[in-house]
């Protein structure tokens, strides 16, 4: 069985039409959780992941600004604490070497982090890059939650342990630790362009993943979204040295189905997509509980069906 066929095995059948994906989805019924923030009056929220505890900073004044170009990076999301422990799980399938090749030498690129770097820190033991990456009004506060909560979880790893010390700044010197495999790039999806100088490292050319958490949620957001998708997945194809197509994981709250059907018609124009199963899933990460997850992989970058 092929790497190819062995992810196809653990996904729900391709999707070939997204209305028909977005009457499956929004038929049910929908648990009611507002826009998705989980405190947005909150400077600081404690939240758990894959067994580790972390403390998250965030700016409500910030979210409530007039900053041109958004400001719901500035908070924390409800989806995210619950898509950055089934990322880092050892369960999930998408992040497994029969997916993957190699995890431990991989690259993950994620788009539009906000101040969380809940999945990086959730991942960042498993792989050998992870770059996270959003507008620079969050770079202040994603460097703060990334200085007290990564060391710890450097230590954790190294030691073995299971659940670790919560985060926090011990002192000045954690704080000062090298990040080794986790950095931050700044990227405008509308102004800026994709290229392998996004990773960062002489030892890599393309990403392995892409993810991407809760990032569309307007029409105007759709089209520069799915391009970035597409120009970082491929680097893959244009990578001479890797003969695996990059995935992409987006996952979502289901909040407006016709932002969401648009989102799919474009995305699925350029990507082959499919739905992780919610037996798959977290329960707090389900349908039922109002989230979906899909996988996408670039028409030209495997066989059609």
């Amino acid at each position: 069985m092929s790497w190819f066929e062995e992810l196809m095995g653990h996904l729900e059948p391709e999707i070939e039409d997204p209305e028909e994906e977005t009457f499956i989805l929004y038929s049910r019924p929908l648990p009611s959780l507002d826009l998705g923030f989980i405190d947005p009056r909150a400077s600081v929220i404690d939240v758990s992941v894959a067994g580790h505890d972390f403390t998250i900073h965030q700016s409500p004044s910030v979210l409530s600004s007039n900053r041109a170009g958004g400001t719901t990076g500035a908070v924390l999301w409800k989806i995210t604490p619950a898509f950055a422990s089934w990322l880092a799980s050892p369960s999930n399938q998408l992040f497994t070497p029969g997916s993957l090749g190699a995890l431990s030498s991989a690259s993950i690129l994620e788009l539009g982090c906000g101040i969380s770097p809940l999945s990086a820190l959730g991942l960042a033991p498993r792989v050998a890059r992870y770059v996270l990456t959003d507008q620079p009004y969050v770079q202040r506060l994603l460097q703060r939650n990334l200085d007290e909560n990564l060391p710890s979880v450097a230590s954790s790893s190294s030691h073995g342990s299971g659940t670790r010390a919560r985060g926090k700044k011990r002192g000045g010197a954690a704080a000062h630790e090298p990040h080794v495999n986790v950095r931050f790039v700044t990227l405008d999806w509308e102004t800026d362009e994709v290229t392998p100088s996004l990773i960062g490292s002489d030892q890599a050319r393309s990403f392995d993943a892409v993810v991407a958490c809760d990032c569309v949620y307007n029409y105007a957001l759709v089209a520069p979204f799915v391009q970035t998708c597409v120009d970082a997945c491929r680097l893959r194809i244009e990578d001479s040295t890797e003969d695996r197509p990059c995935l992409c994981v987006i996952g979502q709250q289901l909040r407006n189905d016709e932002v969401f059907e648009s989102w799919l018609k474009t995305f699925q124009a350029s990507f082959r997509v499919w739905r992780v199963p919610d037996t798959a899933l977290p329960e707090e990460l389900r349908s039922t509980a109002g989230f979906v997850v899909h996988v996408g992989v670039l028409r030209d970058a495997v066989p059609s069906a």
